[in-house]
């Protein structure tokens, strides 16, 4: 995956996660909050948060496909994701993206 396939798949992305907000009828103070998670981790969100929006990322691209979500939806990455880097994300598991708002809990 090249950097411009990065930032398309990102803008694709960023396109659904506006349409999900639209459809559940997301007032404009709410926002997503987007992280790298593992697959357990995952899991726990979407059993939590509804709706959520994942994507499987390979290791190697998942911290420049964060980086190119949050600049498009206008959010700073927080001071633990700049230090990321490939051997990070491999010792954790890292595999996905997964947006969700954490006001918004499944009932």
């Amino acid at each position: 995956m090249n950097d411009q396939t990065i930032e398309y798949e990102a803008k694709i992305y960023v396109y659904d996660l506006h349409n999900c907000a639209r459809e559940f009828g997301f007032g404009a103070d709410e926002k997503w909050e987007v992280n790298m998670v593992t697959e357990r981790e995952k899991t726990e969100l979407v059993r939590k948060y509804f709706p959520t929006l994942s994507v499987k990322v390979l290791p190697e691209m998942l911290t420049e496909m964060l980086t190119s979500v949050k600049s498009k939806l206008s959010q700073r990455l927080a001071g633990f994701e700049k230090a990321l880097d490939t051997s990070i994300i491999g010792q954790h598991h890292y595999q996905y993206l997964v947006a969700y708002n954490p006001v918004r809990l499944r009932r």
